[in-house]
């Protein structure tokens, strides 16, 4: 989902609504004082209040590595039509997981692999609504003389539609044979038509004209009462004849389409549903003729208009008339609208209706739309736990319970929670507690187990619960932000603020920015409560905060005017120390507060998708760029930006024209580092490493700040140390060094280890450690410089500060199989894999149960890496290879 699907508190009625400004009173340099606040913890709770985690509409089965490994075994021997009903499964699985760019490599596959016309076109619809505000990239490389991937349109008119016309060659059974033509007589006008031709449209007309009915032996025929025109009835005739439709009107195209449907004229209708089909060209129109393809069977007619509703997703689901069109299709409708996708099509309405408004009645319809056209198992419980979660929304708790009981009966597992937390809206809390207990002892329990069992229990219970979801899976935000609003109602703000960093470290999520924000809000540290909310709104512009209830840019307003003001000078200070010290979020703020103040908002903008991008957070990181393109001070700074652009969505060669484009123009520092960066990713030949050189060397020599003149130093020694001159790189690290890029202790760490001189090289990563605030890295590479035990510890540190990073898990295991510890060396495998789609962590397991002979383990593991990665080479070796030892 784009959005945040809110949670239906079971304590709503409790909340009160939050003013802020009733605790937060805007004096010029004095704030209302929280220091009841520090004695009274219900004070601090009006404020600071953690929502209950929703249960979110997703595929969440209790394997999921099993799950992928039968879809992918059902796509080795499915039928075409079939593997793109696969793909979109695999999507939903990986939704689950969080897994945005395995999703849409999924919904890529279930496009380029569409059997019908009708999922082309649904899965084209789907990836465009995915791309929104993409639109910049495709005209970027249009610049460039190159195309962007187009999802659409479909032509429609591919559309196989099975025509059962009369034979050409008729053979006269009981009419007057001398009758060459006849005469349709339409009102006071005669329509003279060849008689054998129109026989040739269908069987009714054959027998009219040929077999024993009175018209079969007369020269004229009234068909005054069949709503025909003269003018339709010529058309009619002419399309006898040559077989095709000349250029007419569409209201008379359907004047003849109902005609040919009335007489059974296959080929008159596929031909006058194809000519309606190419004239459909707005919503308007489309609306328009959906229902006459609906009511005359028209299918091709039907997906134009189709085609050019998803094109205007989401915004047509604003149109009430579109609207009415998807929600009350019958199955028969559906048929003629979108053929065998129909799941697939409510999959996309039903997503998009709900990111738009969960709650609305058109996200409803579409589900229930969804749940009729469900046909196996599991796209049934998808669909029942979907529209399960929607009416739980709605406070439809009796329609939630039967759609949740349903999926649970198909063995959605995860409906449970919805079924626990509907029992505790109705005041059975202990068979909400009871209800997953049994869970978690009857499978291999997950992390969102525990956590929802933890609310319906307290105390030390409560906290055991969380501290196992955390365990089993440290992804989940709740356990954290709970546990640190509880250790601040205990006054223990310092304790309370470890907690809440502790995710921030490895999850920069926005509800947990948040409720840091408010912390820091009630022990009065207005500095880093600006920080925070600056970062937020770098993230995300239009957040709100309180459960929605206020603009985060209100609150900074408030909380701006208790922090001191900085001169130009002073921020640039402010951010070459943050920058320095590897405060990501800290630089993100100064930022924030240099563009609200002017300056060269260009450069800041560039500067903040940088820092986005150290953050992994790819969408605002664009969303940066293309700002920083906008508020570009002169043409060749315009170019480097877009060729930024270009880069980071895969365009490296495109990427690369911008740069030499700029540097045409004027030679700049950030046109080389980028035409270096751009070379050195684009070309697998090691004699271009010369040429990258000398592009940085040239990039050093213009103008710049020595923040970036520490990245190009940075980059610079690395490729030295690539072509083996260490020493010039060496160089280069102390040199950046010198200027505070702090990152450069990792090059030079290598140097020394490339130099036989671990020890050396450890004492540099710790000299990183100590400076860096973001230091997981560090850890994670110090390791290689150390012997087992230290390693093990280093490791066992990254693992605490980002257990997302997969290489400890693999480490550890590899050290256990060596020791012959083969079931511990897989269940550290499987402790992250639990939580993560990782191809390397599966590839490892999938390789240790081969090892100690457990074959279908292994093939399940492969075929689960293949879903992930298809094309990764080791992996289809080691797939092979299990596969052919399969029993």
């Amino acid at each position: 989902m784009r959005t945040f699907f809110p949670s239906d508190s079971c304590k709503e009625s409790q909340l009160n609504a939050i003013n802020p400004q009733s605790w937060l009173q805007v004096e010029r340099g004095k704030l209302s004082k929280l220091s009841s606040s520090r004695t009274n913890s219900s004070s601090i709770e009006s404020f600071i209040k953690v929502p209950e985690p929703p249960i979110l509409p997703f595929f969440k089965p209790i394997d999921y590595v099993e799950v992928l490994a039968q879809i992918h075994e059902e796509m080795e021997s499915c039928s075409p039509q079939e593997r793109s009903t696969l793909y979109l499964l695999q999507f939903q699985i990986f939704r689950g997981l969080g897994e945005t760019k395995l999703m849409r490599r999924s919904l890529r596959s279930a496009w380029q692999r569409a059997g019908t016309v009708h999922e082309k076109l649904v899965f084209a619809a789907w990836l465009r609504y995915e791309k929104q505000g993409e639109e910049l990239i495709a005209d970027l490389l249009a610049t460039c003389n190159k195309c962007a991937e187009e999802f659409g349109p479909v032509d429609v008119s591919q559309l196989q539609v099975e025509v059962n016309g009369c034979s050409k060659e008729t053979v006269v059974m009981n009419g007057d044979k001398s009758l060459k033509n006849v005469n349709f007589k339409i009102g006071d006008e005669i329509i003279v038509c060849d008689r054998q031709k129109i026989a040739s449209l269908s069987a009714p007309f054959h027998a009219m004209l040929n077999g024993y009915f009175t018209e079969s032996s007369s020269q004229d025929i009234d068909l005054s009462e069949n709503n025909i025109s003269p003018l339709g009835m010529r058309t009619i005739g002419e399309f006898s004849i040559r077989g095709s439709l000349s250029e007419v009107h569409p209201d008379l195209l359907l004047e003849i389409l109902v005609f040919s449907n009335k007489f059974c004229c296959e080929r008159l209708k596929d031909a006058c549903d194809r000519k309606l089909a190419s004239l459909v060209c707005t919503k308007d129109d489309a609306v328009e003729f959906m229902e006459y393809a609906i009511e005359q069977n028209s299918p091709v007619l039907a997906a134009s208009c189709l085609q050019v509703f998803l094109h205007e997703l989401p915004d047509c689901l604003n149109d009430e008339w579109v609207v009415e069109i998807f929600s009350h299709a019958d199955r028969q409708q559906r048929s003629i609208m979108v053929g065998r996708a129909s799941f697939s099509l409510y999959c996309l309405l039903s997503e998009v209706a709900m990111n738009l408004d969960p709650r609305s009645n058109k996200t409803v319809c579409f589900l229930e739309q969804l749940i009729e056209s469900a046909e196996t198992d599991r796209e049934k419980l998808l669909a029942f736990h979907q529209l399960g979660c929607v009416r739980l929304l709605r406070k439809e708790y009796d329609e939630a319970e039967g759609l949740f009981e349903k999926a649970v009966s198909l063995g959605h597992v995860y409906s449970i929670a919805g079924l626990a937390r509907l029992g505790y809206i109705k005041g059975h809390k202990l068979c909400s507690y009871e209800k997953l207990s049994s869970v978690i002892s009857s499978v291999n329990p997950l992390g969102w187990m525990y956590q929802e069992r933890s609310l319906y229990c307290e105390g030390d219970k409560r906290s055991e619960d969380l501290e196992k979801a955390t365990e089993l899976d440290p992804t989940l935000t709740y356990p954290y932000m709970y546990r640190a609003a509880s250790l601040m109602m205990k006054q223990n703000v310092q304790a309370a603020l470890a907690e809440i960093n502790r995710v921030l470290g490895f999850k920069l999520a926005l509800e947990c920015m948040e409720l840091r924000f408010c912390l820091y809000l009630a022990i009065e540290d207005y500095k880093a409560a600006i920080r925070d909310v600056q970062a937020i709104l770098t993230l995300s512009p239009d957040y709100r905060m309180f459960e929605g209830r206020v603009a985060a840019s209100h609150l900074r307003t408030l909380v701006r005017e208790h922090v001191g003001s900085w001169t130009t000078a002073d921020c640039w200070m402010q951010l070459y120390d943050r920058w320095s010290s590897v405060d990501d979020i800290g630089s993100l703020s100064v930022i924030y507060q240099m563009l609200e103040s002017g300056g060269a908002k260009g450069v800041l903008y560039f500067r903040q998708s940088l820092l986005l991008l150290r953050l992994n957070c790819p969408d605002a990181a664009m969303r940066s760029l293309e700002l920083a393109r906008r508020h570009a001070s002169s043409e060749h700074e315009r170019l480097v930006y877009e060729g930024w652009i270009l880069y980071d969505t895969g365009h490296c060669e495109e990427g690369l024209r911008k740069a030499e484009e700029s540097i045409k123009i004027s030679r700049s520092f950030e046109a080389f580092f980028l035409k270096a960066y751009a070379l050195a990713d684009s070309s697998l030949d090691s004699s271009c490493s010369s040429t990258v050189i000398s592009l940085l060397e040239n990039a050093l020599k213009c103008p710049s700040d020595n923040l970036r003149k520490g990245q190009a130093l940075n980059n610079l020694g690395s490729v030295l140390v690539d072509c083996g001159k260490l020493d010039s790189a060496a160089d280069c690290y102390i040199n950046a060094l010198k200027i505070r890029h702090t990152r450069a202790h990792q090059g030079l760490a290598r140097v020394h280890f490339l130099k036989n001189d671990k020890a050396t090289a450890y004492v540099e990563m710790t000299k990183l450690i100590e400076k860096a605030k973001n230091n997981v890295s560090a850890y994670e590479k110090r390791s290689e410089y150390c012997d087992r035990d230290l390693t093990k510890a280093d490791l066992e540190m990254v693992t605490r500060i980002d257990p997302l990073r997969v290489y400890p898990y693999r480490y550890r295991a590899a050290v256990l199989m060596d020791s012959r510890k083969e079931k511990e060396a897989i269940a550290e495998l499987s402790r992250a894999i639990a939580f993560k789609a990782d191809l390397h962590l599966l590839h490892l397991r999938a390789a240790f149960h081969e090892h100690v002979g457990d074959v279908l383990a292994a093939l399940r593991d492969c075929r689960a890496a293949l879903s992930v990665d298809p094309n990764h080479q080791e992996m289809l070796e080691l797939h092979s290879r299990v596969n052919s030892h399969e029993p």
